[in-house]
């Protein structure tokens, strides 16, 4: 159960929700876009890197539901370990490690992560990753 601070849930609360509902997701096979909905607003828009296989802004649940099965075609690990979070107002600022394995050639990387992540009515309405090393991605997947 999740609870309120002062009115608010809490970076920890946020993030782990939005975690728990990409996990749901995958674990449905990229079907259950109502996983999503539990932590993802329905106006969403995800920004990747231009660099990146899975390039440009992703909108709404069902751009959410094809970045993650676009992400699930290069990777087959994909996770944030050592979270911090720290909220103000809307905003979430999320660090960690990032760890994914290519699966075309089962190399894995770790790198230094962040992402800035907006919220509306607590659901995620915008997020914007920063890759440590995007060259280092790339080599990886090729």
């Amino acid at each position: 159960m999740l609870t309120h601070v002062n009115g608010w849930l809490t970076a920890e609360q946020l993030v782990s929700r939005l975690f728990a509902a990409q996990a749901e997701f995958v674990a449905s096979g990229g079907v259950d876009e109502d996983a999503l909905a539990e932590a993802i607003h329905p106006e969403v828009v995800l920004h990747e890197p231009a660099s990146l296989p899975y390039a440009g802004d992703w909108e709404g649940l069902a751009g959410a539901a094809a970045l993650l099965r676009a992400m699930g075609d290069v990777w087959s690990e994909f996770r944030v370990a050592g979270v911090e979070a720290a909220r103000r107002g809307d905003t979430v600022f999320l660090a960690g490690t990032l760890h994914m394995r290519a699966r075309a050639t089962g190399a894995a990387i770790d790198q230094p992560f962040a992402q800035l992540l907006h919220f509306k009515d607590d659901l995620l309405v915008d997020a914007t990753p920063f890759y440590f090393d995007t060259g280092e991605i790339l080599t990886v997947i090729r």
